[in-house]
């Protein structure tokens, strides 16, 4: 730990050596120095590729650790859900989901002795694997939706209860102990026409799970207390309790919602399709009907923190907090990188090669400093503090970054003037995938070394694909999460 430890030029009190000396001389408790020693820069700074995980057919489309953190599971193309002992880089056990679309979301259910994982798929189905003693594994479709779902949520410290949403707008709540799921609720925008919102992501409070926010195919967070859903189904009416948005994107009408994450103290990050990552404090709603929301209302609100130098176009991305605190943000990127924010300030800390093409996932375990990270390929790698000395930003992390606003800006001058939100996420659903051979190859030592990518700036743009690729690929399978 020592030698991961080392000062980083800062003032000594914000020093992992500093902190590992008040622990020895017993000033400081060994909880509060882990938590200091791992939200420190000292430990971002040193984060390197610790190893790879593949057994994948097809690219994987989520990877999530389990609640107490020993395991990794991995969800592809191939249907199959791969539970890995991630710090041996092996693969404890491998079953077939049962869906017949590519799966993308899996998650191990709290305090059930990593024995439930839930599912979610491109098929629509939500499903639940039940790991028996000898290595069997039973599976069972628990619900469904008329289009894909995205993302799966867990109420914080329950073995039962979850929620999804879906592509048909469809919010549902599931209780593993019921034989049916509660249909809360269809989303819709807030406009005359009432378009319904495709849904891609939502997320429980962990400070009150009764509230919980979802996010699609327009620019508005809704965030909504299970307590005040009216049930019937026949109303569609259903307000949510608040919604959040940046000023400069409202009623813009050409952005939609990739990914939600709370920290542990109710901040929200949200991640927005070709635009960049926001930081709302919970003060910071627009009420139940944003459309309606008084101007001198918007002008008391104060600027939401933004994170930007990534590209989010091409797949549908995740966004998460880091650190015992939830110190960072992170976020993958179209040019291949891991991206770790410093939360306060939005200062870019780390840019990690962590696919040659396109990163979509990085989940951060859940009580030490590792992260997981997914791209379109098969390959998952493990990330931790092990370097040896101080990593940089890569060499030509300017002209990265500096490539991903140009083609975001763009794509935004060809498309903004004709496209509808739910045309352009149509779009993005139907694009092909790179052919097998750009999707594996693999970045080189020198690439992790550097923590970044090279002399390229691995900007791919949306419109890129051959026409033979177009005609192998399979519609089904173009949707990366």
């Amino acid at each position: 730990m020592a030698a991961v430890c080392l000062a980083t030029g800062r003032r000594p009190a914000a020093s992992c050596f500093f902190e590992v000396g008040r622990r020895e001389i017993g000033s400081s408790s060994p909880r509060a120095a882990s938590c200091r020693i791992s939200g420190s820069e000292g430990i971002i700074m040193r984060m390197n590729r610790y190893g790879q995980l593949r057994g994948h057919t097809g690219c994987v489309n989520a990877v999530s650790f389990s609640p107490v953190g020993d395991l990794l599971v991995s969800a592809s193309d191939d249907t199959d859900i791969i539970l890995w002992d991630w710090l041996a880089k092996a693969k404890r056990l491998s079953y077939p989901s049962g869906h017949q679309y590519s799966v993308l979301h899996a998650r191990v259910m709290p305090f059930t002795d990593d024995s439930t994982i839930v599912t979610a798929a491109g098929d629509g189905q939500v499903r639940v694997g039940e790991l028996k003693q000898g290595g069997e594994v039973t599976t069972r479709q628990i619900g469904e939706h008329d289009d894909r779902v995205h993302k799966v949520a867990l109420e914080p410290g329950s073995p039962h209860i979850l929620y999804t949403c879906g592509e048909d707008g469809l919010v549902q709540h599931f209780d593993l102990r019921s034989n049916s799921p509660i249909k809360l609720f269809t989303c819709y925008s807030f406009s005359e026409r009432r378009r319904r919102v495709r849904l891609n992501t939502i997320a429980i409070d962990p400070q009150n799970p009764n509230y919980f926010s979802v996010g699609g195919s327009d620019e508005y967070v809704r965030l909504y207390d299970s307590r005040r859903i009216n049930l019937d189904a026949s109303s569609n009416m259903n307000l949510p309790v608040d919604t959040f948005c940046p000023k400069h994107l409202l009623m813009g009408g050409k952005v939609h919602i990739t990914g939600i994450a709370y920290s542990n103290s109710r901040e929200m990050l949200v991640s927005y399709n070709d635009e960049l990552v926001y930081l709302f404090q919970n003060n910071m709603g627009l009420g139940s009907n944003p459309e309606s929301a008084l101007p001198e209302h918007l002008d008391k609100l104060q600027e939401v923190q933004a994170y930007s130098g990534h590209r989010n176009s091409r797949t549908i991305k995740g966004v998460s907090f880091f650190g015992p605190n939830d110190e960072y943000v992170l976020s993958g990127s179209d040019c291949g990188n891991v991206f770790i924010w410093r939360k306060k300030g939005g200062k870019v800390m780390r840019m990690m090669c962590g696919d040659r093409n396109v990163l979509n996932c990085v989940e951060p375990h859940p009580q030490f400093p590792f992260l997981a990270t997914s791209g379109i390929g098969r390959t998952i790698r493990i990330w931790s503090p092990e370097s040896n000395k101080v990593i940089p930003l890569p060499k030509h992390a300017n002209q990265i970054m500096a490539s991903n606003d140009r083609g975001r800006e763009v794509d935004a001058a060809r498309a903004g003037a004709t496209l509808e939100p739910g045309v352009i996420m149509h779009v993005v659903r139907l694009h092909p995938r790179l052919s097998e051979s750009d999707t594996e190859h693999e970045p080189s030592a020198s690439d992790f070394a550097s923590g970044g990518g090279g002399d390229e700036s691995f900007f791919i743009q949306l419109g890129g694909g051959s026409t033979s690729r177009r005609a192998r690929s399979d519609p089904r399978e173009c949707i990366m999460t």
